[in-house]
């Protein structure tokens, strides 16, 4: 493997300028970016959900908001008629810059501060892949929205006749954050300034964004008040605003934009946007005679590709926010002085190791690299590889140790030019005492809220907590097998490295959920301090001793070691009956608990036994396939495919929580028919080939990671009611066990699936 990085994949990874050749330039005729259906659950969008004037990853999300508190409910949210604001930053725990043009035939009032909303119609709205444009009605005025990597791009077309200008919005809430000390400066055809996201009880320190915009017209300020500002242009009819941004500094903002966009072709940019997206979407091609399915699909792996957001300038400078004093960091520089990878904000990878880490891993291991290269930097900075970064704050989000899986499954698949040892030192403090591992979820100053020292004194997290309350999902029986399955993973690295006392050591570790499991109830069961069963116990109340989930669904988080949890239950065909019976009592509640996060779902929904609309039990299904039952597996993950991962509507897509692409990524791998149920943390790891729903699949496979050219699937008798497998040929050599390996499929080659309608 090459670790190259070349120019072409630092203009894809970076968000370099626009290229000078549109996609009229382009040789082939299929566009899959057109694919994309932007308003795919838009009814029920979160802060950081929605996405349209956006490149992949980029830092800048510019969209409409039509609800701006909080971080559930707020963004845009397509059952609202009223626009508030395009603000620039929809991220894990950010937000910043909102304005909105208005206009006023008797001159901009000072009223406009507090009454500036508007009005708009769906029927006078585009939303493409890179790309927004909508009519505000109460001022008539035309609104085109696009962006590179760090700049969002403007394009207003006012009425004639009337003083035309900008609303600023520099405080008060914008969905995690309340913005405060804000401020701006008018100079000429320019207007430049920064904001702050307070604290939030996820993000424990301010984070600054510094703004610089440059407009077709010349703007002047027109009046302000409680941190809202209005702007003016005058009578210009039309107008072009570039506005860039930066977590680093002023100068850094303006730097952006001089770099990513010097020119003031707005058509060009939509093209070079729509191109990058096209290219990215391009790397899997697949066909079938369902367009809905074909526009779900893309739309799927559009999500992917996006929701955790560079925070990193275009010459490599990064806010770190990681140690008591805010301080710029500096990316190190390659040969031909771009910055060798970006700085990220990412919510958690809690659940990563079923999605993002198996499709990156295959499709996009350059992105998967840049991710893990900055986790490490954070170690570096801070002396902790984070679980979900923010601003350059550590927020300790979710549980455990959920980067380590990630982590190692891209050293396993021969992905990353980093100091390995290194990093292997800071994962393994995430797993002892003082390290991430020993905080709940949100638990910034304190080390009780894990119970990692009942994990290593009891060999469980004992529930509830002894020491009390600390922060967030302090949830006993989740832990354990979480931490259990993270030690796992941890040992496998050490292994690899030839340490073989950690391997040990955390290969006992590993075997901890086996302290959790009630034999005489059949279920993983919390217990307290002093080792008593939870009584009473009710394995489908939802959170009672399980993260975001129930007893019955949490049971089976044993990914490492199925067998044994299956010898737990008295073997394999009891393991896959109890499994079964859960499936079908799932099935008549359609998988999931809802259209919307768990919190907020209804009560006896929370009590289903499988649930595909959050991350504890997405990997149920492939369990079959472990212990013997592929055919339950092709069965079951197919239903999953056409039921819950099926629609194309607004008010409906993922049944539950899109964290940041999890949820579009197992959509993904669950059409191609590929799967890795230990998260690819094995040497070597192997794929699960499972029931894809399209007739043909192409991947093309980089080049600079992997030897083969494209990976291919052909399936032979393709129909919605045959999802079992009566043959599969890899080469034209029989797969008798519906397994390849990283390095088969890394390869290049062709698997041919022969399907039947019927299991024996």
């Amino acid at each position: 493997m090459k670790y190259i990085f070349l120019l072409s994949l630092l203009a894809l990874l970076c968000c370099q300028p626009p290229p000078a050749k549109g996609p009229d330039a382009k040789q082939s005729s299929v566009r899959y970016v057109d694919q994309v259906y932007p308003l795919l659950d838009a009814a029920n969008s979160r802060w950081f959900f929605f996405n349209s004037a956006t490149r992949p990853f980029g830092m800048v999300n510019l969209s409409p908001d039509t609800q701006l508190g909080g971080t559930w409910g707020s963004g845009y949210r397509y059952d609202d008629d009223t626009i508030k604001g395009f603000s620039h930053i929809h991220a894990w725990q950010l937000a910043g810059v909102s304005l909105l043009p208005v206009s006023s035939e008797q001159g901009l009032q000072k009223d406009l501060l507090t009454d500036y909303y508007s009005s708009f119609e769906h029927d006078d709205e585009v939303v493409k892949a890179g790309y927004h444009s909508v009519k505000l009605d109460r001022y008539n005025i035309d609104v085109e929205l696009s962006s590179t990597c760090r700049v969002g791009f403007h394009n207003y077309q006012f009425s004639q006749g009337t003083e035309n200008g900008l609303l600023l919005n520099l405080s008060g809430q914008l969905g995690p954050s309340m913005m405060q000390d804000g401020q701006v400066t008018v100079e000429g055809r320019s207007f430049f300034g920064e904001v702050s996201n307070a604290p939030t009880i996820r993000r424990p320190k301010s984070t600054t964004v510094y703004f610089h915009a440059e407009c077709s017209s010349p703007v002047q300020l027109s009046s302000s008040q409680d941190g809202k500002y209005l702007l003016s242009f005058g009578q210009a009819d039309s107008v072009l605003m570039k506005v860039a941004i930066s977590y680093v500094s002023a100068e850094g903002a303006k730097n952006n934009l001089e770099e990513e966009l010097p020119h003031w072709d707005f058509d060009r940019v939509v093209r070079a946007s729509q191109n990058e997206w096209d290219d990215l979407l391009g790397r899997i091609e697949v066909e079938t005679s369902d367009s809905v399915q074909k526009r779900r699909f893309y739309t799927d792996l559009w999500h992917a590709l996006q929701g955790r957001r560079i925070i990193s300038d275009v010459n490599g400078k990064y806010p770190d926010n990681t140690g008591d004093d805010f301080r710029i960091g500096q990316i190190p520089l390659g040969a031909d002085g771009k910055p060798e990878f970006n700085h990220y904000n990412s919510d958690s990878f809690w659940g990563a190791q079923w999605t993002l880490s198996v499709l990156w891993g295959l499709v996009y291991p350059d992105i998967y690299e840049s991710f893990v290269r900055s986790l490490l930097q954070y170690y570096q900075d801070g002396g902790y590889v984070p679980r979900g970064p923010s601003g350059g704050n550590y927020t300790h989000v979710m549980t455990g140790a959920s980067s380590t899986p990630f982590i190692v499954s891209a050293h396993q698949k021969g992905i990353g030019n980093y100091d390995l040892e290194a990093m292997y030192e800071g994962l393994k403090k995430n797993h002892m005492p003082g390290g991430t591992m020993a905080r709940a979820g949100y638990e910034h100053n304190s080390l009780k809220g894990g119970g990692l020292e009942s994990y290593l004194e009891q060999g469980y997290v004992a529930h509830p907590n002894p020491y009390g309350k600390f922060g967030f999902h302090q949830d006993g029986a989740s832990l354990t097998m979480e931490y259990a399955y993270q030690d796992w993973t941890l040992a496998q690295l050490a292994k690899a490295l030839g340490k073989s006392d950690d391997t040990q050591y955390f290969t006992e570790r590993s075997k901890n959920y086996q302290n959790q499991f009630d034999h005489e109830v059949g279920w993983m069961r919390p217990r307290d301090e002093n080792g008593n069963w939870m009584d009473p116990f009710d394995p489908y109340m939802y959170e009672h001793g399980f993260n975001e989930s129930n007893g019955a669904q949490s049971t089976w988080f044993v990914p490492h070691d199925v067998l044994g949890l299956a010898n737990l239950m008295g073997g394999n065909a009891k393991a896959i009956a109890k499994l079964d019976e859960q499936f079908e009592q799932a099935a008549t509640l359609g998988f999931t608990s809802g259209t919307s996060h768990a919190r907020e779902r209804n009560k006896e929904l929370r009590r289903i036994p499988i649930n595909y609309g959050n991350q504890p039990s997405i990997q149920t299904a492939f369990i079959f396939h472990a212990l013997g039952a592929p055919e339950k597996t092709q069965y079951w993950s197919r239903r999953i495919a056409q039921e819950v991962y099926d629609d194309l509507s607004p008010h409906a897509g993922y049944s539950g929580d899109e964290d940041q692409g999890l949820m579009g990524a197992l959509s993904v791998l669950l059409k191609l028919g590929l799967f890795q149920l230990n998260g690819g943390t094995e040497e070597n790891p192997a794929y699960q080939i499972n029931s894809p729903i399209f007739e043909q699949i192409k991947i093309k496979l980089h080049p600079d990671y992997y030897p083969g050219e494209s990976f291919e699937i052909l399936m032979d008798n393709m129909a919605s009611d045959c999802p079992w497998i009566d043959q599969a040929q890899f080469q034209d050599e029989k797969l008798t066990d519906l397994k390849l390996t990283h390095g088969q499929i890394t390869n290049g080659g062709v698997l041919q699936l022969s399907m039947k309608c019927a299991p024996e």
